[in-house]
């Protein structure tokens, strides 16, 4: 129910991906794929960021500490001590600004080291014009509250130009410290060192990766799919040729190009076709023999059957002149006489079940009518078995489309094999025939209370010849045929035929006929296991 909820298009491709294994290998692969791809591309991609940063970091403290010397021996040979310290400030700070400006990187003046008021958001330092001295952290900053060693870390560097535009670029903040000569205090000195061009270079590179990573799936999936087609194709080939075979073009064959797996695997399909078609033509042949054989044996066999019937009929009309035992042998005769006649009555029938030549002659059926037709039928071997046969209809009619004849074979069948089996100690009720239907079928089940069905026993029943027990004697004369034509007789109408039975708690057939012949079967008016199946029969 859930996958009806899901849009047409969903349930397309969800059929397509269940039934096509080029797709799913090719969508495998491509995920294998994207995941190698990434862990590559990321491996690169921080390898060369690494490098680029590792490289531009050492650049920029050496160069740091390049400027700190230079300005503190600066101070030293052109400056005496009577010089104020603002003045030794700007003296310092002045000439790496305008080298700054020319190298590209900007420069904060702090201190002293330890004053109240000195640090840079207390505006006791001097910078570069337009930059925004917060760019220089507050970690970094405090790790020269106190006198330390050169230090670094990375950091937005923000300012502002001369139109008053704000800028943001990634960069480098180096820390160092100097002592001025005036006063003797240490002050500290923060470069800041923009890392835009690494990030450009790390973009390209980035979008270098990106793109190659998707034309290498691309690729990776149109190779696949090539791949896989040489592979798939001659499996659908061979597919689309055992359809074929199974409906019954036996002369079909693949076509085998080459030597390698795939051919190989054709020519053996050939062969194991070709086998096939031979067992099947002898099987058919076998078939076709034996369905003659029956055939022309129950003709050949009605002329000295007739014979034998007519020289019957005159012993046993005249069994009252005999003695006892002649008189005796004249009617067991005469009984199985009528057995034989039977018999072959019933393989002639299925002769013709086996040739395909089995007819219907339909017409509206009330399967009420029959049900009262064959309890009437068979009274005699009922009472003779001191058995109750009870029916039990609705009062309105059941009807099915059906071949009136066949339907009554059917049921006198089924009633027939319920008496040879019930259990003979006048139990009310001994057979129950159950009739209902509905506006889409109908439906005849005979209930009996005698010895049952094994498990397993319920589909063999319908067998040829099947006895449950080879030692017991048939009752009613049957010949072995009856349900197993019951059985073809319901499938040349469309129906059903089922049985279910337990040891000592008897057994239920039930026929169930569509209302229109042809139509189609969804469920039986009555339920095939019996409603009083867990009651012990006494």
């Amino acid at each position: 129910m859930a996958s009806r909820s899901l849009p047409a298009a969903v349930r397309r491709g969800l059929t397509f991906w269940r039934r096509s294994i080029q797709a799913r290998v090719v969508v495998s692969t491509l995920l294998l794929s994207a995941a190698v791809v990434s862990v590559v591309g990321w491996y690169l991609l921080n390898q060369t960021r690494e490098g680029l940063l590792d490289h531009r970091v050492s650049a920029v403290v050496t160069e740091a500490q390049d400027e700190t010397t230079e300005a503190s021996n600066r101070l030293d040979a052109a400056l005496s001590a009577s010089s104020g310290s603002a003045t030794q400030q700007l003296d310092l700070v002045e000439p790496i600004i305008q080298r700054g400006d020319t190298r590209g990187f900007s420069v904060v003046l702090s201190g002293p080291v330890g004053d109240q008021g000195s640090r840079i958001a207390d505006g006791g330092s001097e910078f570069t014009p337009g930059l925004d001295t917060s760019s220089v952290p507050a970690s970094l900053e405090a790790h020269f509250d106190d006198i330390a060693s050169s230090a670094w870390t990375y950091t937005t560097i923000r300012s502002t130009d001369a139109e008053g535009v704000h800028h943001e670029v990634p960069g480098v903040v180096v820390g160092s410290q100097v002592k001025l000569p005036s006063d003797g205090q240490t002050y500290t000195l923060y470069y800041l060192f923009p890392l835009d061009e690494q990030a450009e270079t790390l973009a390209l590179v980035t979008r270098a990766l990106l793109t190659a990573a998707v034309l290498l799936l691309v690729l990776v999936a149109g190779l696949t799919w090539l791949v896989t087609r040489q592979v798939v194709t001659p499996i659908r080939l061979a597919r689309q040729v055992a359809e074929r075979l199974a409906a019954g073009q036996l002369q079909e064959r693949l076509r085998v190009t080459g030597e390698d797996d795939l051919a190989r695997l054709a020519t053996s399909f050939n062969q194991m076709a070709s086998n096939l078609q031979r067992q099947i033509r002898q099987l058919e042949e076998l078939s076709r023999l034996q369905r003659r054989f029956v055939s022309d044996v129950s003709h050949e066999l009605r002329t000295p059957l007739t014979t034998v019937r007519m020289a019957g009929d005159v012993l046993y009309d005249a069994r009252g002149d005999f003695d006892a035992a002649t008189g005796r042998a004249a009617e067991l005769l005469q009984v199985e006489l009528d057995r034989f006649e039977t018999l072959l009555v019933d393989l002639l029938e299925i002769s013709r079940f086996d040739a395909g030549a089995a007819v219907l002659e339909t017409d509206d059926v009330n399967l009420v009518d029959v049900a009262h037709r064959v309890v009437d039928m068979t009274k005699a071997l009922a009472d003779q078995r001191d058995v109750q046969v009870q029916v039990r209809a609705p009062g309105h009619p059941c009807l099915a489309e059906a071949d009136v004849r066949r339907v009554e074979r059917i049921v006198r069948n089924l009633v027939t094999n319920a008496i040879d089996h019930a259990d003979a100690r006048g139990l009310q009720p001994g057979i129950v025939v159950h009739v209902a239907g509905d506006d889409h079928a109908a439906a005849i089940a005979v209930r009996d209370y005698g010895v049952g069905l094994a498990p397993g026993e319920s589909a063999m029943v319908f067998n040829r010849f099947w006895r449950a027990d080879p030692a017991r004697a048939r009752t009613s004369g049957g010949t072995g045929l009856g349900l197993s034509i019951s059985l073809e007789d319901t499938h040349l109408h469309g129906g059903w035929l089922q049985a279910w039975g337990r040891p000592g708690r008897g057994a239920q057939f039930r026929l169930t006929l569509p209302r229109r012949a042809g139509g189609p079967l969804r469920q039986s008016p009555l339920p095939l296991v019996p409603t009083d199946a867990e009651e012990t029969v006494s």
